[in-house]
């Protein structure tokens, strides 16, 4: 999965600490989905998206290289139906 975490969290000039703290997660956590070596939760998401102020879909967004990791192919089929229908089909 995709995500701006980092560009936006530079912006405010927030370390991963700072996130962290705010969220109540570890800092590891933070630079692990910044990195894309985890998808946070559904809860975390949301936390994440609040925290920036943003809709969560402009925080994540799924792969497109279709790398086949379990972990990132489960989510991107979650969303692919969801764009497909908006798209006016």
């Amino acid at each position: 999965m995709n995500n701006r975490l980092r560009e936006l969290r530079a912006a405010r000039r927030w370390s991963q600490a700072d996130v962290a703290d705010r969220l109540d997660v570890s800092r590891q956590t933070i630079n692990a989905v910044e990195t894309g070596r985890y998808d946070p939760s559904l809860p975390l998401a949301f936390k994440l998206a609040a925290l920036f102020g943003l809709p969560i879909e402009s925080l994540f967004w799924p792969d497109s290289d279709g790398d086949g990791d379990g972990a990132h192919d489960v989510g991107a089929a979650a969303v692919q139906p969801d764009r497909a229908a908006g798209a006016g089909s």
